[in-house]
C-alpha cells in the first residue's frame, strides 16, 4: 500500500509542476497512474486527503539527514533555507504549505523538529507553540509571498506612491529613496532569520529573569 500512495503523491505532485495545484484533482491523478479513480480511494480517501498527504511529503524533505547534530540555531535555519528552495523548485508548494496545517506523521516530524529546536534553545515549554508558529509564518508567508511574485517590482511601485487623491504619503515621500533601491531578497532573507534568532534569545532572557 505504501508503494501506492507514493506512486499517487508523486503523480498529484508532477500535476502541480506542469499545470498548478488547482489542476491537482483525484481524476487527474488517476488518470496519470492509469486507474480509474475509485482505485485511489483505498489509499487517499478524498482530495482534502490528498493534499494532506502532500503537506506531508514536501515538509518531509526539509529535514536533511544528520540535521539533529547541528546547532539548535542552525536547525531552525536550515529548515528555512529548505522552505526556499523547495519553493523554488515548486512554486506553488510554498501557498499550499501555508494553508493547511501538517497532519501526517511526516509533516508532524518537521513541526516536533522547531519544537524540539526551540527547547533545545531554553525556550520555556509554554511559549514553544507561540514561537513555533512565529517562525512557520515568517517562513512560509516569506517563501509563499516570493513565489507569487509578490515581491517583483514592489518597491517601484511604492516609491511611486507619492500621493493619492484625498491627500500625500509623508513616509512613502521620506522614505521614497530607500524603497526605489533593489532588494536583495536572500540577503533580507538571512537577515530576517537573524532577527528571528534574536527574538527568541530574547524570550529565553526574559524567562530567566
Amino acid at each position: 500500500m505504501g508503494g501506492r500512495r507514493e506512486e499517487i503523491l508523486d503523480a498529484a505532485i508532477a500535476i502541480a509542476d506542469e499545470h498548478g495545484l488547482d489542476a491537482v484533482s483525484m481524476r487527474a491523478v488517476a488518470e496519470r497512474i492509469g486507474v480509474t479513480p475509485m482505485a485511489l480511494y483505498r489509499h487517499v480517501r478524498d482530495k482534502s486527503a490528498l493534499l494532506d498527504g502532500l503537506v506531508g511529503r514536501l515538509l518531509a524533505t526539509l529535514l536533511p539527514p544528520g540535521a539533529g547534530a547541528q546547532p539548535w540555531d542552525r536547525r531552525l535555519t536550515g529548515i528555512a533555507h529548505a522552505a526556499r528552495d523547495l519553493s523554488r523548485e515548486h512554486p506553488w508548494a510554498a501557498q499550499l504549505l501555508f494553508s493547511r496545517p501538517a497532519t501526517t506523521p511526516d509533516g508532524a516530524l518537521v513541526v516536533d523538529a522547531i519544537y524540539t529546536a526551540l527547547l533545545e534553545a531554553g525556550v520555556p515549554d509554554s511559549e514553544v507553540p507561540r514561537l513555533e508558529r512565529l517562525v512557520s509564518t515568517f517562513v512560509l508567508g516569506f517563501v509563499a509571498s516570493e513565489a507569487a511574485g509578490r515581491f517583483a517590482g514592489a518597491d517601484d511601485r511604492r516609491a511611486r506612491r507619492g500621493a493619492v487623491p484625498d491627500g500625500p504619503l509623508p513616509a512613502h515621500a521620506r522614505l521614497s529613496h530607500w524603497l526605489r533601491l533593489p532588494v536583495d531578497l536572500t540577503a533580507e532573507f538571512d537577515t530576517d532569520l537573524r532577527d528571528l534568532v534574536q527574538v527568541i534569545h530574547a524570550v529565553v532572557g526574559a524567562a530567566g529573569e
